[in-house]
């Protein structure tokens, strides 16, 4: 099957920000984009579409097929198809993507016609998506790649679980878009640290972070090798990521985070640098599960 690029689509300017972003972003990588647009069978979307007098309610009918009539004008030669589909929006847009290359998603969506990408159900595909998923706010990279060069790929890397999957899609990314790589990996000293530093030697901080520094470039190594044409600086830094992260991600064109497929007890998990990102990132998140 051909891989795609799924986008979610559902009216509000969050997700027709993603769908332009879904749009550059099939470019780049040659591949065609789907955009899914979800109708749910709950009461309180069926009362909100009979309010609506008939040509409102034929211009959301009509919405999706607009805007994939706008792409196509904007980025000529891209291949875009439409699927109306029905359900509970996260579960079927995460069924949708099975097979996708990447899932797009607006981060938020306002007020009754925003609809299937609030909160829970963007936070809900995230966690259970198979695919790299992206979440894209309005205004988002507009034009990014057109009138000037892509602005820096943003990687934050857990030296405990240096991912594959992850350092794949962040060097493709930034190979793709003719930009830089930072990578960035925020420690905190040990606790035993701040109790006794004497017992430790003179500059125990010091060592550690050089420790660290080393352990980053170890891990990135053969990455390098296998993108040479992708410039990479990195940071090992001291701090919480989700700090590091969200203040680079103000002069990044993409910000891409981990996530390690698992089920706890309480369901599946989305950690909490992600969470940070999906509610505070400027720059689109990439979200990469791995195992």
């Amino acid at each position: 099957m051909t891989r795609t690029v799924v986008v979610g689509l559902d009216g509000s300017p969050e997700s027709l920000a993603a769908a332009d972003w879904a749009a550059r972003e099939a470019r780049l990588r040659s591949l065609p984009l789907r955009l899914v647009h979800v109708e749910e069978a709950e009461s309180h979307h069926r009362r909100f579409l009979s309010a609506m007098d008939a040509e409102a309610r034929e211009g959301w009918r009509r919405m999706p097929d607009d805007a994939a009539a706008g792409l196509v004008g904007r980025h000529p030669g891209l291949e875009v198809g439409v699927e109306r589909l029905a359900g509970r929006p996260a579960e079927v847009l995460v069924e949708a993507a099975a097979d996708a290359g990447l899932l797009v998603l607006g981060s938020h969506g306002r007020g009754a016609l925003a609809g299937f990408l609030v909160g829970s159900v963007a936070l809900s595909a995230v966690a259970r998506t198979r695919c790299p998923l992206v979440l894209v706010r309005a205004g988002a990279g507009e034009g990014e790649g057109e009138s000037g060069p892509y602005r820096d790929v943003v990687l934050g890397l857990d030296l405990g679980r240096p991912a594959g999957e992850l350092l794949e899609f962040a060097f493709d990314a930034a190979a793709l878009r003719g930009a830089p790589l930072r990578v960035v990996h925020g420690w905190d000293p040990p606790p035993v640290y701040g109790i006794n530093p004497v017992a430790l030697g003179p500059n125990p901080v010091d060592d550690l972070a050089a420790e660290k520094a080393r352990a980053l470039e170890a891990a990135l190594r053969p990455w390098r090798e296998r993108h040479p044409q992708v410039e990479v600086g990195e940071q090992a830094v001291i701090g919480r990521p989700a700090h590091h992260l969200l203040d680079a991600a103000g002069e990044a064109s993409l910000v891409v985070v981990g996530r390690h497929v698992r089920r706890t007890p309480l369901g599946f998990h989305v950690g909490p640098v992600t969470h940070a990102l999906m509610h505070h990132s400027p720059a689109p998140v990439a979200v990469v599960p791995y195992r």
